[in-house]
């Protein structure tokens, strides 16, 4: 049976710019009823938030409202520290107005290394500035002041769309080639790959990233936890590319990083 949730009357606050909370309620003249209203939608389900806001009321609200909901939240009020921890998120709540890093820069950069939901908050409502957000990588754009409710309509869509690359099976395919995350083997036209623990999570990050390039800096920390050379990265990519018969299976973006590729045959 589908589980239900009541919305609460703290589920009709409007979240405003600048921090402030408003009461909204449309069904009567703006005044909150005294009881919860007699209306339910489908629960949503539960996410690691990563919260970048610098304006403290506003991160304060959110981060209060999410956990109500079971979400679990990391609040961050620089580009910075941002940078630091996405990759430990599901999908980013990104406040554009931030103390060291223009936040469409900040999405910009995520974006590079990999195609988590990003949905950029602000109080800016031209056409403008909705555009250069999509263009900086942004999944969704929305404008305070807000319903909460419709923010986790939102969150809810951008991760159903995430969903079939994070929570498919344990199976990883990649045209020919099969990633089984459960018994950590590689097969390339069902033949078994050997792959070392570096390769295999070397190369599973590229896989479940098919769109994106991965930088060095995130290789790094994913698969080597900060201790690396350029050197080790690039021994272990030519040799993930031996094993499965050519270069073109992981391809370089120079000044970047790596990105899967689709493993035609090399040209001499």
């Amino acid at each position: 049976m589908e589980q239900r949730t009541e919305i609460s009357e703290s589920d009709i606050l409007t979240v405003a710019a600048g921090g402030a909370d408003q009461q909204r309620y449309r069904g009567g003249a703006g005044v909150l009823p005294t009881r919860p209203l007699p209306v339910s939608f489908p629960a949503f389900d539960t996410w690691q938030v990563l919260l970048v806001e610098s304006e403290q009321r506003q991160q304060e609200l959110l981060r209060q409202a999410l956990g109500r909901h079971v979400h679990q939240v990391t609040c961050v009020d620089t580009g910075a520290k941002a940078l630091d921890v996405y990759d430990q998120a599901d999908v980013v709540l990104l406040g554009p107005d931030l103390p060291d890093i223009d936040g469409l820069e900040v999405c910009r950069a995520i974006r590079v290394t990999c195609d988590i939901p990003i949905i950029v908050i602000t109080d800016r409502s031209s056409e403008l500035d909705c555009v250069l957000a999509l263009q900086a990588g942004a999944d969704d754009y929305v404008v305070q002041p807000y319903g909460f409710r419709e923010l986790m309509a939102r969150i809810d869509a951008v991760m159903r769309r995430a969903t079939p690359r994070r929570q498919g099976e344990h199976v990883i395919e990649h045209g020919p080639l099969r990633i089984d995350t459960l018994t950590r083997e590689v097969r390339l036209d069902n033949r078994m790959i050997p792959m070392s623990r570096k390769e295999f999570d070397l190369l599973h990050l590229l896989a479940v990233n098919p769109n994106s390039v991965v930088s060095r800096e995130h290789i790094m920390r994913q698969v080597w936890e900060n201790s690396w050379s350029r050197r080790t990265i690039d021994t272990h990519v030519s040799s993930i590319r031996q094993k499965l018969g050519g270069k073109s299976w992981i391809l370089t973006v120079r000044g970047v990083g790596f990105r899967i590729g689709r493993g035609a045959p090399m040209m001499s």
